[in-house]
């Protein structure tokens, strides 16, 4: 005997004999695949049998999400002003309207970067211990102007924190922009350094949300902008200088985050992080990057992170498809097994299994679903705007954004990564809550699940696999049977639902 599914985003009645169902749940599903579909508006429902179950329990909350975005570069913010009006604006249309993929966390650079036209810091003037020369002049031409456009389009608004590459050269021991570790005797004007940034973004218009204490404390190979810390140097920094500096200048409320490296040495840091009531008092949370393996989430390092300090944020503030020249306006690419990374060539033997070639859509889809089973709260990707070449980065480090564009001939390509992240980003809120899935036994079906605010809830499914798979969604009583393409990726949205 049939029943009647009713689908929520086509409005119609879809019979169905096989799911054998005893209610009905109301559902939008969106899909972004192999096949051409771009975050696309699909009809729910199969005739299928022998389905695997999702089974959601939205009474079961786990973490709070924060947000998920992307970074304002400035080469991304120098591509953009070399577009015309209506390319550039559509393209921060497409990243910050509630149209489009609704970014609510983000991520900027202090002083340069290696996505950056040339190395430059807000305190030149060498031996200004007061700083009173600090100037964020650099920045007026490409990159504010940038978050200043996505400030006027987002509607829901977005936090921003704010990651130093290196403090300036004449602050470190070695006296360069690579390398080398931060004098003692200037760990107070470094602080102030923070303090000083907020104050002047804010004169644009800019409220900054936080900090990571330093982007790479490991260092990068000694190829672009970096500055060393052991995890108890960062420690006594944050515990010593930057948190009571800030905290003196009424700014105690700015979040601090520390680490922001890779996630296999992550035990060691936050036990050092939070080694006592005084240091864990200064730190909100801890930020970690995924390029110790684009394939390996790392789950026991990130679930003890967070049992270190579960009250805390637990954020991915990087990842990219680095070390490659973007393909232009070839969507299948971005799902094959074609793109390798840094680890291809340069990881240690030992090491080489945690990088092999990995379609990168699969790559950013597996991480971020990888994460939310795993306590994270917010998913930050590198550049939003990068050209053909992977640039421009005065290294010559080249990767791939979401979005690449071709200011010769003013043209945008939006990549599958872009509408990969949109999948979250659009339909995750933030102060939204993990809620626990029960997955099938089937690892190349990913699940994960929120509930937000207006209790909706988000499931989003991962089929890695070139054959499509049925299966159901099951809440209580309630279930809906459902089909998804090989190679692809589905946020459905159950509305309002408060159960």
């Amino acid at each position: 005997m049939n029943r009647t599914i009713t689908i929520g985003i086509a409005s119609l009645l879809i019979m169905t004999t096989a799911c054998k169902q005893k209610n009905t749940l109301e559902v939008e599903v969106f899909e972004t695949s192999l096949k051409g579909n771009q975050l696309t508006r699909i009809q729910a429902g199969t005739d299928a049998e022998n389905l695997l179950e999702v089974r959601i329990h939205p009474e079961k909350e786990r973490q709070t999400i924060s947000g998920f975005g992307g970074a304002f570069t400035e080469s991304s913010a120098y591509l953009l002003n070399r577009m015309s009006k209506e390319q550039r604006d559509s393209i921060m249309r497409a990243y910050f309207s509630k149209e489009g993929a609704n970014y609510s966390l983000t991520r900027t650079h202090m002083n340069s970067c290696d996505f950056s036209l040339t190395n430059y810091s807000y305190a030149a003037v060498e031996n200004d211990r007061e700083l009173e020369h600090f100037s964020i002049e650099e920045d007026r031409e490409d990159l504010i102007p940038m978050i200043q456009q996505a400030l006027e389009i987002s509607e829901e608004g977005f936090k921003i924190f704010a990651s130093p590459w290196t403090a300036p050269p004449w602050m470190k021991d070695n006296n360069a922009w690579v390398g080398g570790k931060l004098l003692p005797e200037y760990y107070d004007t470094w602080a102030l350094f923070f303090s000083k940034y907020v104050d002047a973004y804010k004169e644009e218009g800019i409220d900054i949300w936080g900090f990571t204490v330093e982007n790479e404390p490991h260092g990068n190979g000694n190829n672009w902008e970096s500055m060393h810390y052991t995890p108890k140097e960062m420690t006594d920094f944050v515990e010593f200088h930057l948190g009571p500096k800030l905290e003196a200048d009424g700014k105690g409320d700015l979040i601090i985050l520390g680490y922001d490296q890779n996630r296999a040495e992550l035990k060691k840091w936050v036990d050092e992080m939070y080694r006592d009531e005084n240091s864990s008092k200064y730190f909100d949370g801890t930020a970690v990057h995924w390029y110790e393996s684009t394939y390996e989430v790392f789950p026991e390092e990130l679930q003890y992170a967070h049992e270190k300090a579960p009250n805390k944020f637990l954020i991915e503030t990087e990842g990219c498809i680095d070390a490659q020249v973007p393909v232009w306006q070839d969507d299948a690419w971005y799902w094959s097994k074609e793109a390798t990374d840094w680890g291809w060539d340069w990881a240690p033997e030992d090491q080489k299994y945690l990088h092999p070639k990995y379609a990168p859509v699969n790559r950013y889809a597996r991480d971020i679903i990888g994460c939310l089973n795993n306590w994270v709260d917010g998913w930050v990707d590198w550049n939003m705007v990068l050209d053909t070449q992977g640039g421009p980065n005065w290294f010559k480090n080249w990767c791939i954004a979401p979005v690449i564009v071709d200011p010769e001939k003013d043209e945008v390509y939006y990549t599958p990564l872009y509408y990969t992240m949109a999948h979250f980003s659009k339909y995750i809120r933030p102060g939204a809550k993990v809620i626990e899935v029960e997955r099938p036994k089937d690892d190349k079906l990913m699940v994960t699940a929120a509930k937000n605010p207006d209790n909706s809830i988000a499931v989003i499914v991962f089929n890695e696999e070139a054959v499509g798979k049925d299966f159901s969604i099951a809440i209580g009583e309630e279930q809906i049977a459902m089909h998804i393409d090989g190679q692809a990726l589905q946020t459905i949205i159950i509305p309002n639902t408060t159960k």
